[in-house]
Order: C-alpha cells, then structure tokens, then sequence
C-alpha cells in the first residue's frame, strides 16, 4: 500500500512539473475504471497520453495520439491514436490499445473534457480481441 501511495505521489508531482493536462479518465481502463490520465504535448498536432490505474494492480495504456483540425474553430476536435498497455497484476496482462475520440477544450476556464472508444488486443495472458472499452475524460489544463 505504501508503495502505491508513494507511486501516485511521484507521478503527480512529475505531471505537475511536465504535463500539459492532468486529470481522470473513467470507463473500462486496464487495471480498473478510475485512472490518473496525463497528456504531453510532442510537436503542434501529436501527444503522449498515459492513463495509470491502481484498482486491480497496476495498470498502464500508454498512447501516442494524433490530434486533428479543431471541428467548430478552435475548441472541439477528434484525435486519433494507439500504443501498448500493461497490467501488473493478477493475472498479468500485455497488449496494444487503439484511441479514436473527440475533446472540447474550454476557453473560459482550462478544463478539457473527452470521449473516446478503445478498442484493444490482448497479447498476454489470453490473446483476443476486444470492442467494448468507452471512456470519458476530464483534464485539467495546466
């Protein structure tokens, strides 16, 4: 248990120190439903996101997403992306992960709010494929 708090702690403050949005992702995660979700900024229409769950060991997606032109100017667009996820726990899992959703970032108070679908392929443990994984996220803009 200590080791997880330590965990969350340094992840926060180094999100803190480094992110471009901070925030929570809920819906089916790897490792749980509730997740810490952090977007780095990579160049002008790319980003790394990486979403950490605690809920039922510990489980990573780490995503390299492709942000496309805004939808209505400069607020609302799609994003499209994929990369591998992990779960340390048991069972242990290994995969890949595949993104598609759409954002609103506000302009009156800097706060991001998403929808996406991620679709998965589970490598390890049992090899299949998996459709159903929606999620809503909610990031801080720092």
């Amino acid at each position: 248990m200590k080791k997880r708090i330590t965990t969350i702690i340094f992840l926060f403050f180094l999100a803190q120190n480094h992110a471009q949005e901070l925030g929570l992702r809920f819906g089916d995660i790897v490792g749980g439903d509730i997740a810490l979700d952090v977007a780095l900024p990579v160049g002008e229409a790319s980003r790394i996101r990486a979403d950490i769950s605690f809920n039922k060991g510990l489980g990573t997606e780490l995503l390299w997403d492709f942000i496309y032109q805004p939808i209505d100017g400069e607020s609302l667009h799609w994003y499209l992306g994929a990369g591998p996820y992990i779960l340390l726990g048991s069972p242990f899992t290994l995969g890949a992960v595949g993104e598609i959703g759409l954002e609103y970032r506000f302009s009156e108070i800097p706060l991001t709010i998403g929808f996406d679908w991620r679709p998965y392929f589970r490598l390890i443990d049992n090899t299949n494929l998996g459709f159903n994984r929606f999620g809503l996220n909610v990031r801080w803009v720092l």
